[in-house]
């Protein structure tokens, strides 16, 4: 996931959150989703049935918001006129790892 939503960034010019903690979060849960549900379904909405969700598409990642109007919910792919847009558009899989090992 992580090579996706860098590639996403780049392709589209959104950047990660200034706090790096929120897109390896995000994209934790976008990877569980993926294994789990054969889908990266947005990790940040709730679900009654995750798999119906995950089938429809409309919150696959990159969701229908984003693809149409650059709004992400997850604030994963921000704008630069966002105020919590930082400027990094990449993070390795090793920073993911690191931040997530340190929120409980």
């Amino acid at each position: 996931m992580t090579n996706f939503a860098n590639r996403y960034n780049k392709v589209m010019g959104t950047t990660y959150c200034s706090d790096p903690s929120i897109a390896a979060v995000v994209i934790k849960g976008l990877a569980e989703h993926k294994v789990q549900l054969g889908a990266p379904l947005c990790p940040c909405r709730h679900y009654d049935d995750k798999q119906a969700e995950a089938d429809a598409g409309f919150w696959n990642c990159p969701c229908v918001p984003m693809r149409e109007r650059k709004e992400c919910h997850c604030m994963l792919f921000l704008t630069d006129d966002n105020d919590f847009a930082g400027d990094e558009t990449s993070i390795t899989p090793e920073d993911v790892a690191k931040l997530i090992s340190n929120i409980r």
